[in-house]
């Protein structure tokens, strides 16, 4: 039987968000627990939970101060054993978030190189470093933080004076390990055996194109100012070096030892794809993000290239294509497909933001891409809150927005918070269902209730009913088992392909097209008079 993962979709869970047992206005893992059902009901094989260890919560949890516990504000380790028990009897994976690049500041270890002092031992698990300048004033290089500002912040010694500085390739509170100090693998194999002594079914690593720097940290400047993810730029020194692929070689035999079915899912901002491809070789990880196709607009013939593109590189190496349209990161695809262009990664859009998406133009192309990625062989990924067609939230106050780089730019970029708001279950309960309080951590839109999940159960034609039935005949069909078929069309703003007995056609242009021949098995879209409609995707019985 050939390894789950390959043809799984998995269904992230952003735990802050998600739903919230106690009240405080945060989600939690009882919160999780409780509607895990809802996750399973859906038809995915697997949960992924973004960070819930123990942290400050200065970069919503990706600032790990103990990588082997639960921050009070998610509930404790037994809360984590009752979730993971209930989703293994739901039938689904769990997914653990790991942060390997950087720690907390508040972590033990940075506390302790910080009371060490320089030349010591403690600090040498870190990137500290000397100043530039008279009296070291001046950062050790000019590298900037992805968050805004510098990427090195200078510290006061034990004894009052400045001191060294310390990189730290997001926020300030966000300092990264040295990779090159054998302690600081160790100290990780033991996170990874904790976990998976654990039950968890694998992880998904953050920044995994990170972690390795080019040796002497040389000086570089990126294409504009607050550095990026990575992407296509080349020869960065702090992204896609070579020396990230031994520390994964090393974890896989580490997974293994656990059995064939523990997995290594990779957040790498690495382009071209066919580089992408060497995070998943068959002894490294065993799946990585496709930001690439992500990224790709609504527009057939960019469509085609990426895909065809993605399934060459990731079958060079025996690994599996995945499919993404949404996560913690990114704008919702259900508000980022009518922006043309769209903002890059991380910038996000707000009240001053110009022009402002479409809702209506928006929502079609999102049901339309969704049912495209889901028909194409491989893995995919759902973001919670996408299968109720939820939008950016974009007109949240800035009084309230968390995201610490709407801080470090002071303003000028959004960031990520308006496609991290709690999400609606129930119309007309408090906070939509997200718990009985009515408290929320970041502002829910007064017009949500449309968009609540007990709104568009059992309603046909709800996005919610349109990711039910797409799940279910994408399993029914084994359409991720299956090679694809790009078939003939006559116009240049359809996609036509097969796989396996499914043909499925994409009009991703503003004309109405032909339908294809025979039973309509899913329509993103209403149909009329036998056509395809504008921004709609339908899949239909193959004839022969």
């Amino acid at each position: 039987m050939s390894e789950w993962w390959r043809t799984a979709v998995i269904y992230q869970v952003y735990p802050r968000s998600f739903a919230d047992a106690d009240g405080d206005g945060i989600g939690d893992l009882a919160g999780v627990t409780g509607r895990l059902g809802e996750i399973a009901d859906l038809g995915v094989d697997a949960v992924w939970l973004s960070p819930f260890f123990t942290s400050p919560q200065n970069d919503a949890g990706y600032d790990v101060a103990d990588y082997c516990d639960i921050d009070p504000i998610f509930g404790t380790l037994d809360d984590f054993d009752r979730m993971r028990d209930r989703a293994h009897e739901l039938g689904l994976k769990v997914i653990v978030d790991l942060v390997p690049n950087h720690s907390s500041s508040e972590h033990p270890w940075f506390q302790a190189a910080l009371e060490a002092g320089p030349g010591s031992p403690e600090r040498a698990r870190y990137l500290f470093r000397e100043g530039r300048g008279p009296e070291g004033a001046e950062p050790p290089n000019n590298w900037k933080s992805v968050f805004g500002g510098d990427a090195w912040t200078r510290v006061t010694e034990a004894d009052g004076t400045p001191g060294q500085w310390y990189l730290h390739i997001f926020d300030s509170s966000q300092p990264d390990f040295d990779w090159t100090n054998p302690e600081v693998h160790e100290f990780f194999r033991g996170v990874l055996r904790f976990w998976l002594d654990r039950g968890v079914d694998g992880f998904r690593v953050d920044v995994a194109h990170g972690m390795a720097k080019v040796a002497g940290l040389p000086d570089y400047t990126p294409p504009e100012d607050g550095g990026s993810m990575g992407g296509d730029e080349a020869d960065v020194p702090y992204w896609a070096q070579p020396g990230v692929h031994p520390i994964y070689r090393d974890w896989h035999e580490l997974l293994a030892e656990y059995g064939p079915d523990r997995v290594l899912i990779g957040e790498a901002w690495v382009e071209p794809l066919t580089k992408l491809a060497l995070w998943v070789r068959p002894d490294e990880m065993h799946q990585t993000f496709n930001f690439a196709y992500l990224e790709t607009p609504w527009e057939a013939a960019k469509l085609r290239r990426v895909v065809d593109d993605s399934l060459a590189a990731f079958g060079a190496v025996g690994a599996p294509s995945t499919w993404v349209l949404s996560n913690h990161d990114m704008i919702r695809h259900a508000s980022r497909l009518a922006l043309t262009p769209p903002p890059a990664q991380g910038l996000g859009i707000g009240p001053r933001s110009s022009p402002k998406p479409d809702p209506v133009v928006g929502l079609r192309r999102a049901r339309a891409a969704t049912s495209f990625m889901l028909a194409l062989p491989g893995s995919s990924y759902l973001y919670q809150g996408e299968e109720l067609g939820l939008p950016e939230v974009i007109d949240l106050p800035d009084d309230s927005r968390e995201d610490p780089t709407f801080a470090r730019t002071k303003g000028a970029t959004y960031g990520r918070d308006g496609c991290r708001v709690p999400i609606p279950w129930e119309a007309d309960a408090p906070a939509y269902g997200f718990n009985q309080t009515g408290k929320s951590w970041l502002p829910q839109p007064d017009d949500w209730s449309e968009f609540a999940r007990d709104r568009q159960r059992g309603v046909e034609g709800s996005t919610l009913e349109l990711y039910r039935s797409a799940l279910a005949l994408r399993r029914a069909h084994r359409l991720a088992e299956h090679s694809l078929e790009w078939l003939p069309s006559a116009e240049d703003e359809v996609l036509r392909f097969r796989v396996g007995d499914v043909v499925i056609a994409a009009n991703t242009g503003a004309t109405p097209a032909e339908l294809p021949s025979g039973e309509v098995l899913l329509a993103s879209g209403e149909l009329t008079a036998g056509t395809l409609p504008a921004d709609t995707t339908v899949w239909v019985a193959a004839t022969v």
